[in-house]
């Protein structure tokens, strides 16, 4: 089997997983639980999460004042797209 193959596997699973922390941690800030840290939600981001990050953040209406996510999760999507072009061309 290719290797790409297994990249979009895992891209597949690490989006899902950025989907299911950005909903929770919206769901914890509502109900005033504690937070899933900001530094998580980048770092899942940056293992490859942030196409689903972003879109569900946009979405649900979450971090969506903070600076840091609306400029960052773009940046690490066209950090990723430069990569992955360098790596896959």
């Amino acid at each position: 089997m290719p290797y790409y193959i297994y990249c979009f596997y895992y891209l597949i699973i690490i989006n899902f997983i950025a989907l299911i922390v950005t909903v929770s941690d919206k769901q914890r800030a509502i109900s005033h639980r504690w937070r899933v840290p900001e530094n998580t939600l980048l770092l899942i981001a940056a293992l490859g999460g942030s196409p689903a990050m972003m879109i569900t953040m946009r979405i649900i209406r979450h971090k969506t004042q903070h600076k840091k996510f609306m400029l960052g999760i773009p940046a690490i999507i066209v950090a990723q797209t430069a990569a992955a072009y360098f790596i896959f061309r």
